[in-house]
Parts: structure tokens; sequence; C-alpha cells
């Protein structure tokens, strides 16, 4: 009986991308959270300013899942043009060079000749197919675009729920940095690093970074 091939599909997003949306959405909502007074925010006041950090995160949702694409297709059609310079590239040296170019900096510094050799030949057989854009592409996309906008709910749904706009505010702050620090935790479980630190260093990070937005008027 022949072997079963297996193929794992890549995931439409990598950690960082995803959790950089999130983390991106919770301080975009909380720009305008930040903005509510307790002694003085009315129904009608809360009303709005809710309204209004759903309608920001949507429209930069839409803003992101378009750069996302463009970034996508402009990335792939460098790939692309390099690896028919490298196929049609007469000179070794330069052939050299230009897959070092394509290489991440740490092993780029330690290719040897006969690696950059090896890497030559293989990318001789490869196809240097048209670089446009796909279903997963779209996907991803839509991705980014989902992420920023479910971020806005962990810190608007306090005021929806709590009557009380203190106790809503302190609820909603909490489930903001709980999501930083989630999403900080996961970005170090990704680079191999201290979970914690990072959880905690990105939660440092967005309260400093909410200070610099409310200050600026953002």
């Amino acid at each position: 009986m022949a072997p079963e091939a297996t193929t794992k599909r890549a995931p439409v997003l990598d950690p960082v991308e995803r959790v950089s949306e999130i983390i991106f959405g919770v301080l975009m909502a909380m720009s305008f959270t930040g903005t509510i007074s307790v002694a003085t925010a009315g129904q009608q006041e809360i009303h709005t300013l809710l309204v209004a950090a759903l309608g920001c995160n949507i429209a930069w949702g839409l803003t992101d899942a378009v750069m996302y694409l463009i970034r996508t297709l402009t990335e792939r059609h460098r790939k692309v043009a390099l690896l028919r310079r490298i196929q049609t590239c007469q000179d070794r040296g330069e052939a050299h060079r230009l897959i070092a170019a394509g290489l991440p900096a740490p092993l780029a510094v330690g290719a040897d000749p006969g690696a950059l050799d090896a890497l030559l030949r293989r990318l001789a057989t490869v196809r240097a197919d048209h670089a446009g854009l796909g279903a997963q592409d779209f996907a991803g996309a839509f991705g980014v675009f989902l992420l920023v906008v479910l971020a806005t709910f962990p810190v608007v749904l306090p005021f929806l729920v709590i009557a009380d706009v203190a106790t809503a505010l302190r609820t909603s702050n909490v489930l903001a940095l709980t999501t930083l620090f989630i999403g900080g935790h996961a970005l170090g479980r990704y680079a191999f690093g201290r979970p914690w630190r990072f959880g905690v260093g990105m939660v440092a990070i967005g309260m400093a970074l909410i200070a610099v937005i409310t200050s600026l008027g953002g």
C-alpha cells in the first residue's frame, strides 16, 4: 500500500500578524474609552464614543486589510523578480550576491560559496510563476479586518452591560490590559523568549502608547 501523502497548509496569518492586529484594535478602542469622564459622562456621550470607537476600528480594519494585500502583492512581485534575475544571471559572483540579498541577514552572513552554489542549482529548477493574489490572500485580508474589529468588543462591551460608568471603565481597562498581556505572552512563546516578560512588557508598552495617543487627541 502506498503511503498517504500529507500536506500541512500554512496559516493564513502568522502569529505576529494576528497579535499585532488585535493589539492595534485594542489600543484604538482604548483611545476612545480613555476619554470617558466618570463624573460627567452621560449615556448619550458614552453611546457616541462607543459608536465612534467601533466605526474607527472598522475603518482602520478595512485600511489594514487593503494594505495587507498591497504588501503581499509587492513582496511577491519582488521575490519573483529576484528569482528571475538569479536564473538569468551569467556571473556566478553576482548570482551569489543576489541569493544572499534574499536571505535573512544571519543566514546570508554564514553562507559560504558552496552553500550558495547549492542554492543556485536548486533555484535554477524553480518556476518563476506570475505573482498574483489568490483566495488565501483575500482570506488573510479578511482576517486582518476581522481581528481589528473584534478587538473593539472587549473594550466597549462593559459599557453596554454595566450601568455604573466607573465600574464599566475599570472592567474595560482590565479586559483591555488582559488582552494586551495575552498578546505579548503569545509573542514571547513564538519568539522562544520568556512569555511572562513579553506579556508584562506589552502591557507597559500599551499603557505608554495610550497615554501618548490620548495626549495627542487621538
